[in-house]
């Protein structure tokens, strides 16, 4: 029932803001190392661990509300890229503070009093405190219910949750509403992390670890749905407990499956609602300026990639090798979220795609590692084309969310598949060939490849297909009416994006 309410505030923030809170991770974790200190300071006895998960879950509320106010406010009415990006920004700070004040070592809480032993349930021993934390999920979805249902307030959150437009029209002052709700949910996550601090040991990335279980639970009960969250968390909880008890080995991969399925075939997922159409037309990102680059810029930077590598020792010449990799791959992924307007949170699995098809091939079928380079990207493209025929069917956070559930299910066979991949031990004693085993040559060929790469993406960018992307981004519904088909393009441009991708990979 903790995945529940971490859930149902994350669905709670998105359905009323159309903000996806990658912080709400972080509020979880602040919450959880909050309350281990108040319950080691409290001098109250036993109680002390009640009271410090509540004023845990409150502090956590509060934080969450000078956030809104102090940062998100001033995005809302920004393209959603935007708004990843400070809530992702956020995880980075909550992150380092956490670290900064509590240290990196993992810390055990204690456990809770009078709920310390065990109950014996159809012949298997069950934590008595696990069995209240399941008691306690059904009453905090009454009161949800209670909340949303019976009270002036909670009819606005549902309004606003299917049309905050007309809700604004009608004269509700929204810049409380969205403060209460966020608020709101910040307070269900920071109780999520503090109850959890007799069940799991407190680590500096519980956040990153949760906050995907949570997105899987809302997208499949449906964004924006309280008892989609509540079904959700049951239905992902159950496939999990079977996963790991009947399918070890594909244990991560069920949940991401799932999840994938539903967005394929009701992206508004099991009880949540299609998303009302905007009265404006909104893309993901702002179209800035380009900024020309000096060819002479460009000539001088590729003279100093040739010439200063001779003169650096091995170990910096391999570090541009991967400066290489990531440039092309950063590349890579601005076709599809610059030029195409596409925000897509799985772009690595062409990048893992290359890196493993590649390794793989050296490993297995002992091909040369020219081949296998160039095998690569053609692997990613090949993937990219079954990924994106799926993708390119939605569009706005249900595109990045199935991006990410591929993306998710890419990892989790690569973690997992030990026979093959090697797990998470990976592949080990993948060497260039003995002609290019020196530094400098291989990064000479990873200079050629890349370069190729920019340019040829660069080229694209500018084409007559560059510029159908930019006018599919900027209006699509205009574009369609021109006669342009936008899902063809975003389709090819999400194969190109694989490719180079997956070439980066490769190189890497």
């Amino acid at each position: 029932m903790v995945l529940f309410l971490i859930a149902s505030g994350l669905s709670l923030i998105f359905g009323v803001t159309r903000v996806v809170n990658f912080a709400h991770g972080s509020f979880y974790m602040l919450a959880a190392y909050l309350a281990y200190t108040l319950a080691g300071a409290l001098p109250l006895g036993g109680a002390s661990f009640y009271v410090a998960v509540a004023l845990a879950a409150l502090a956590v509320g509060a934080v969450g509300t000078l956030v809104e106010i102090a940062l998100l406010r001033r995005v809302y009415r920004a393209p959603e890229l935007y708004q990843l990006l400070l809530t992702f920004a956020l995880v980075l700070v909550v992150s380092d503070v956490v670290k900064l004040v509590w240290g990196s070592e993992n810390k055990t809480g204690p456990s809770a009093p009078g709920l310390a032993g065990a109950v014996r349930v159809a012949g298997q021993l069950v934590p008595t405190y696990d069995l209240a934390l399941i008691a306690l999920g059904p009453c905090v979805a009454a009161a949800l219910w209670w909340l949303f249902y019976r009270t002036r307030w909670g009819v606005l959150i549902r309004a606003a949750t299917l049309d905050r437009e007309m809700v604004a029209l009608l004269g509700v002052d929204q810049a409380r509403l969205f403060t209460g709700v966020f608020a709101l949910g910040s307070l269900l996550a920071g109780l999520a992390g503090a109850l959890q601090l007799p069940r799991v040991a407190l680590t500096t990335v519980m956040d990153a670890a949760i906050i995907t279980e949570a997105f899987v639970v809302v997208v499949v009960g449906g964004m924006g749905s309280g008892p989609g969250a509540l079904l959700a968390a049951v239905v992902i909880g159950v496939i999990d407990a079977f996963g790991v008890l009947l399918l070890p080995r594909a244990s991560l991969v069920l949940t991401f499956v799932v999840m994938a399925a539903v967005l394929v075939v009701r992206p508004w997922g099991l009880m949540g609602r299609p998303e009302a159409q905007g009265r404006s037309a909104g893309g993901a990102i702002i179209a800035g300026r380009e900024v020309a680059v000096p060819r002479a810029l460009i000539v001088g930077l590729a003279a100093l990639l040739l010439a200063i590598p001779p003169l650096l020792p091995a170990f910096y010449v391999w570090v541009l090798v991967e400066i290489l990799a990531f440039a092309l791959f950063a590349a890579s992924l601005h076709l599809l979220m610059g030029t195409g307007g596409m925000v897509s949170f799985g772009h690595a699995a062409a990048f893992g795609m290359g890196a493993y098809g590649a390794a793989l091939l050296v490993r297995w079928v002992k091909a040369p590692m020219l081949l296998a380079l160039a095998a690569a990207p053609l692997a990613a493209a090949a993937t990219a084309v079954v990924i994106g025929f799926f993708c390119v069917r939605l569009s706005s956070i249900y595109f990045a969310m199935l991006t990410l559930a591929f993306a998710q299910i890419a990892y989790a066979i690569a973690h997992q598949w030990y026979d093959v991949t090697g797990g998470d031990n990976g592949l080990l004693g993948i060497w260039p060939a003995r002609w290019l085993a020196s530094p400098l040559r291989y990064y000479y060929l990873a200079l050629a490849a890349s370069g190729a790469g920019l340019a040829v993406l660069a080229v694209a960018a500018r084409a007559p297909f560059g510029l159908t992307l930019r006018a599919a981004r900027d209006h699509p519904r205009r574009a369609e009416a021109v006669g342009i088909d936008v899902r063809a393009h975003q389709w090819l441009a999400f194969v190109v994006a694989g490719f180079f991708g997956g070439l980066a990979g490769g190189i890497f």
